[in-house]
């Protein structure tokens, strides 16, 4: 079985984030970036997959600038086997990638797709879905858990997945190829070895662009304006109930 995991390079979430003066854009200059977090989990699930002798393979794909190959080349020092670039412009909006991830898909005939459920930093939680609908794949969102029973799975086979929902836990049983988006609660990454990450400089990267997959891309999404979060006001003490009770009524208006 093949496995194919979309990663995405994003601002390390330990980062405190700026914007621009001009209120256009996050400030990226001199910020350190690093992969995905729900993509570090996407990564990990398949290499353990690979691990237990249930893929026979894991290909790594990421859409944009050459920066992301630095991303991809992390992905392989965790263990993925090879990588793809599909060089375009940053900033695509998520339908253009869930095109050409789609796309890649195909190509490469994926048993199975992984995707992490989200972006830290466009946190739109959308273009697993929208892959898995191009496709016409079933697909299991927010998986905490992923069971391939047969050892060596086929398309035909069937996997489980266990996700969460607002009403506790909900276990879905879906048919190969499939595609499914990652929670965190999924597994916890490993951190790549030194003789990893040297060897991972050999393991093949292959670009790509829009144009090569036959896939048109434009973003339809723009940014009107990006703005930070107001700062938080200090917290008071109150004397009673009663006094509680008018601030949030009269002065917060939460209550009625």
């Amino acid at each position: 079985m093949k496995i194919l995991v979309s990663v995405k390079r994003v601002i390390d979430y330990n980062v405190k984030v700026r914007v621009k003066a001009d209120h256009t854009a996050v400030d990226l200059t001199n910020v350190k970036m690093s992969m995905n977090p729900f993509c570090e989990i996407a990564v990990e699930e398949a290499i353990r997959l690979k691990e237990k002798g249930v893929a026979s393979e894991v290909v790594v794909v990421s859409v944009g600038s050459k920066s992301c190959q630095e991303t991809l080349r992390t992905a392989m020092a965790l263990g993925a086997d090879r990588a793809i670039q599909v060089e375009t412009e940053d900033g695509l909006d998520s339908l253009s990638v869930a095109k050409l991830i789609a796309k890649v898909a195909q190509d490469e005939a994926a048993d199975l797709v992984i995707m992490g459920k989200q972006a830290i930093d466009s946190d739109n939680n959308q273009t697993g879905q929208m892959v898995a609908a191009l496709l016409d794949y079933p697909q299991a969102t927010f998986a905490s858990e992923v069971v391939i029973e047969n050892g060596e799975a086929q398309t035909s086979h069937e996997i489980k997945v266990t996700r969460e929902i607002d009403g506790g836990l909900q276990t879905l049983a879906i048919t190969l190829p499939a595609v499914v988006t990652t929670d965190l609660r999924l597994n916890e990454p490993r951190f790549a070895s030194l003789p990893n990450i040297m060897k991972a400089k050999k393991k093949p990267l292959d670009v790509k662009t829009p144009a090569d997959l036959g896939v048109e891309v434009g973003s339809k999404v723009s940014i009107v304006s990006v703005t930070p979060p107001p700062q938080r006001a200090g917290g008071i003490k109150v004397g009673s109930v009663a006094e509680l009770v008018d601030k949030l009524k009269n002065e917060a208006k939460v209550v009625s």
